[in-house]
């Protein structure tokens, strides 16, 4: 049985919420997977990590349990870390190649 979120005149059940994370989540795989720019497969890694983050706040919810929250937040550090990083290599590359194709980037195999 899916419990109801009461959010004023509509009734959400974590189906919802779970839906919504499974077609986040698809989204940036396909975007991560199909995509050549650097800057897209980053974006999209971040939004498969968002829907991961939908998914534990809506079982949090509904078990009425904290623990969830605290992972979301984890997951967001962890996130912030690594587009900082990611973002990084990416401006280090384009000075160097001045593109962000990651289907030409040879650059760091040696």
């Amino acid at each position: 049985m899916l419990h109801n979120f009461s959010m004023g005149f509509w009734n959400l059940s974590v189906g919802h919420f779970l839906g919504l994370a499974a077609v986040l989540f698809t989204v940036g795989a396909v975007g991560a997977l199909l995509r050549r720019n650097a800057l897209i497969v980053l974006m999209s890694i971040e939004l498969m990590l968002n829907a991961g983050n939908m998914t534990l706040l809506a079982f949090s919810r509904l078990h009425h349990d904290m623990r969830g929250h605290v992972f979301a937040l984890f997951v967001i550090a962890i996130a912030a870390a690594e587009a900082a990083v990611g973002l990084a290599i990416v401006v280090g590359v384009f000075r160097t190649t001045r593109h962000a194709n990651v289907d030409r980037l040879t650059t760091l195999k040696h």
